[in-house]
């Protein structure tokens, strides 16, 4: 019977690693890679894990301003699924051969972001000319620094920003901890802060951003990658999409 223990041992110890190791391959084909635009941050956590109690596939996100996003994926990065915050940048993923037949998921409008209590007394468009009052908005590159640029055209308004950010996110930063008087956002970012207010403006429902969704082309869990694109065309996504205050595709 002593003999047979380090056997034993052994052998237990074989299985150990088998299991740990099927254990460890399963982990890995069971998990999704998502780069998704920063405004899509809340609603997308909540879809992902919606995803995963339904799917038993766990699902990691990366959230950044689109355009970043789409230059992670030239230089390599690995993602299964892009989801962006306008038509053009998933446009440009698509002329590089990043993705495969985007889907409009959502829509989305601009509106303006002031501190709680709008101590700049921020009404409209042109008071963010007035003197003195410092303005935050995302850069051109970026799909809500190409929808403010629209915006602005469309109004007639001349804008001197005081800083242009890479992500929608961080411009709602920028208002929240009171570095500007006003930052323009997406409608769905001032929903989800509670140190912010929301001043709407008319012409914010001339620009809307239609959101699409694709699945990349590095050849890796397709199928799982076209589940998750139909998740989020589903009733159950679409709900935490619009309570976030996203519009219908």
């Amino acid at each position: 019977m002593t003999m047979m223990k380090p056997l034993a041992a052994a052998v237990a110890l074989t299985l150990t690693c088998c299991a740990l190791t099927s254990c460890g391959k399963v982990q890995a084909e069971e998990s999704l890679t998502v780069f998704a635009a920063a405004s899509l941050k809340k609603s997308f956590e909540k879809i992902g894990k919606d995803f995963e109690e339904e799917t038993g596939t766990a699902v990691t996100f990366n959230f950044a301003g689109s355009s970043g996003l789409v230059e992670q994926m030239k230089s390599g990065a690995p993602a299964h699924v892009f989801a962006s915050a306008d038509e053009p940048t998933m446009e440009t993923a698509s002329q590089a051969g990043l993705v495969h037949d985007p889907r409009i998921f959502a829509t989305n409008t601009l509106t303006i972001a002031v501190p709680e209590g709008n101590p700049a007394n921020v009404t409209n468009l042109e008071s963010l000319t007035q003197p003195g009052v410092k303005v935050a908005v995302c850069a051109p590159a970026v799909p809500c620094g190409n929808a403010t640029k629209q915006v602005m055209d469309r109004a007639g308004v001349s804008l001197k920003p005081a800083t242009e950010e890479s992500k929608v996110t961080a411009v709602l930063t920028k208002v929240e901890s009171g570095q500007v008087d006003a930052g323009l956002v997406y409608v769905t970012d001032a929903r989800a802060s509670d140190k912010v207010e929301a001043v709407d403006f008319p012409q914010a429902a001339e620009v809307v951003n239609r959101y699409p969704i694709a699945v990349t082309s590095q050849g890796e869990k397709t199928e799982s990658a076209a589940k998750f694109v139909e998740f989020v065309l589903s009733e159950r996504a679409q709900q935490v999409l619009q309570t976030n205050g996203f519009g219908q595709p």
